[in-house]
């Protein structure tokens, strides 16, 4: 029904203004509706507080009865840091539950819709299923496999080069873009180099074109910890994680960390990625993105760990000595290559964002 669309388009809308405050929690919004009026709404505002639902009744109080709720995440049924949504939404007397999808967590599953259902309320769900899978993409990642969700960011020439043959890079994309690329950064709790993009571009990957300031954790992998003392990354105001292994000298890493830099160490030779993957994630690092450069893209790329790309695309052609942004992958078939599918297609300036995911 578009009637149901346009509520649950709100509710979807709520829950995006809950974007990391939520922590390991989903974003989730909702709408009261009574004969076709919203009479109460709210969205999840921070982990620990009051649920959406809870928020929505509030508003609405004794109005609620017969009345119904959108909401783009299944109400849930257990006991966690606060009582049951679905309790509240019997007590309440709602008629009619729409929901966008099941919650994956396994103590809810389904289980909330059956309670609701037994309680003589009405329910129905996928109503803009694709669209809130999307907005809760890193929740689903993380409940599911325990680890975080790593989206990889690119910016290139059309002809798929990310830097002249001197290593020289600024700028491939337009300041349109490069705003873009920064808020991106402030969507995710962390952001991904190796040691080569600090070497060489000595940034400070923070989200200083982005309206919305507050910087991720900066992850850098070193292998032999070899991150210079006077970088403007261990100079910059926010936490930075050094992924190193034990080739890495021992004064050199207590030195790092006086400076106030974690350690995690891996197993091998070569920063282990999905060992790192799993310390983030215990660490409360639900989501990364990977900025790079070639070697590290290459690594996640074929390590099967990329759960999105974004690909900014400018119209500028810098030819075969430039610097590419995959290394070999030694491919011999076309049925081996990685595929991706494109969701959206975006004009940003005078440059184009790809949104890409692997196809299962």
């Amino acid at each position: 029904m578009e009637t149901d669309e346009y509520f649950m388009q709100r509710a979807l809308e709520l829950a995006e203004k809950g974007r990391k405050a939520t922590g390991e929690n989903p974003m989730v919004g909702a709408v009261i509706v009574k004969e076709g009026k919203i009479i109460g709404e709210g969205y999840h505002k921070k982990a620990g507080g009051p649920h959406a639902e809870i928020e929505a009744l509030q508003k609405a109080g004794l109005n609620a009865k017969g009345a119904a709720l959108y909401v783009n995440l299944e109400p849930c049924c257990h006991y966690g840091k606060t009582p049951p949504c679905t309790d509240a939404l019997i007590k309440a007397q709602i008629a009619r539950v729409v929901a966008a999808i099941e919650d994956p967590n396994s103590k809810v599953a389904g289980k909330g819709f059956l309670q609701l259902q037994n309680a003589g309320i009405e329910v129905s769900v996928g109503v803009l299923k694709d669209e809130a899978l999307k907005l809760n993409e890193v929740f689903i990642k993380n409940i599911s496999e325990q680890t975080p969700f790593v989206i990889a960011k690119i910016a290139q020439s059309i002809d798929g080069k990310i830097a002249l043959s001197s290593g020289k890079s600024k700028w491939i994309t337009c300041d349109a873009a490069r705003k873009r690329g920064h808020e991106i950064r402030s969507m995710y709790d962390g952001i991904l180099v190796g040691i080569g993009t600090v070497l060489a571009d000595d940034p400070i990957l923070d989200c200083r074109l982005a309206s919305n300031s507050a910087s991720p954790v900066k992850i850098v992998l070193d292998s032999s910890a070899a991150i210079p003392t006077d970088s403007r990354l261990l100079q910059s105001k926010g936490k930075v994680i050094l992924a190193t292994t034990a080739q890495a000298a021992k004064g050199r890493l207590k030195k790092l960390e006086e400076m106030g830099v974690e350690i995690v160490t891996t197993s091998q030779d070569k920063v282990n990625l999905k060992e790192l993957l799993k310390a983030l994630y215990n660490e409360g690092i639900y989501s990364i993105l990977v900025e790079g450069g070639t070697g590290v893209f290459t690594s996640f790329l074929i390590e099967g760990l990329l759960d999105k790309i974004i690909v900014f695309v400018s119209p500028k052609i810098i030819g075969g000595d430039g610097k590419d942004y995959v290394g070999d992958l030694f491919l011999r078939e076309m049925k081996d290559v990685y595929d991706f599918y494109i969701d959206d297609v975006e004009k940003v300036g005078d440059d184009v964002m790809l949104t890409m995911y692997p196809k299962k």
